[in-house]
């Protein structure tokens, strides 16, 4: 906790907002889309969606869990304390409606759906992207599932897997989207990375969840947006965002949302 605190504060001394920005594409991202004050209809779903789960009280078996996650300490835990605890917040949600909204990525590919917040705001952003997410749980993916029903989104498929073993079968030749959360580890998020490398292109963008979780994370964070493959990192702290834009110079940027 004093760790996330400290870099908080750091952070707020680093970041600056559109100003200063000489990158048009960086410019034009942070303006249009993380800026956007736009009221969307979406975001009034995302809403009711989490008032339901709010109060639901159903308790969900995990079998398979991160010891560094409080809220998957336990064997059993109520719906509700898994929102409140490891799902996507509401301001997170809206971001990545607007970012799936802005970019329309094709593919879509997440790591950890949880009870599938992030992929849920994802698909009522384009009905015409279509979404893979991963869950090696699958007493959280079933309620991940009874939510996309709920809301009729067809574009989302879920695969009950380990990462590692779903990599070894990903049939997408490209990925124009790639939300990494579910790890929270450094050798974890490196060997993630590494392994959709190969998937990026020109106009691909890789997300980084929770790149501040641990001293650990951040490490791998450092890391990982200094690879040469990376031509624009943005550091949102909540989040990492990763650009391969052959036509860009090298640069990195600290935006506050």
């Amino acid at each position: 906790m004093w760790y996330i605190i400290k870099s908080r504060l750091i952070f707020l001394l680093k970041s600056s907002n559109q100003h200063g920005i000489h990158s048009p594409f960086v410019y034009d991202l942070v303006t249009k889309c993380f800026y956007d004050k736009s009221h969307y209809s979406a975001y009034d779903n995302l809403k009711i969606l989490r008032n339901e789960l709010t109060y639901n009280q159903d308790l969900v078996e995990i079998k398979h869990y991160s010891p560094s996650l409080k809220v998957f300490q336990q064997n059993h835990q109520k719906i509700s304390t898994i929102l409140k605890n490891e799902g996507s917040s509401y301001k997170k949600q809206k971001q990545l409606f607007r970012i799936t909204n802005y970019l329309k990525p094709k593919n879509v590919l997440e790591l950890g759906t949880s009870i599938g917040l992030g992929s849920t705001a994802m698909a009522f952003a384009s009905n015409k992207s279509i979404i893979t997410t991963v869950e090696v749980n699958e007493n959280l993916s079933d309620i991940a599932k009874k939510v996309f029903r709920s809301y009729q989104l067809k574009n989302i498929r879920i695969e009950n897997s380990a990462f590692k073993d779903f990599f070894k079968n990903i049939n997408n030749k490209h990925l124009d989207l790639v939300y990494l959360d579910g790890t929270y580890d450094k050798k974890s998020t490196i060997e993630n990375f590494n392994s959709l490398l190969k998937y990026a292109h020109n106009e691909s963008v890789f997300i980084f969840n929770n790149i501040y979780w641990s001293k650990e994370m951040t490490e791998a964070w450092n890391i990982i947006k200094k690879q040469k493959e990376i031509t624009v990192s943005i550091d949102t702290f909540y989040w990492g965002f990763l650009f391969f834009r052959k036509e860009q110079p090298k640069q990195h940027f600290t935006i506050r949302l």
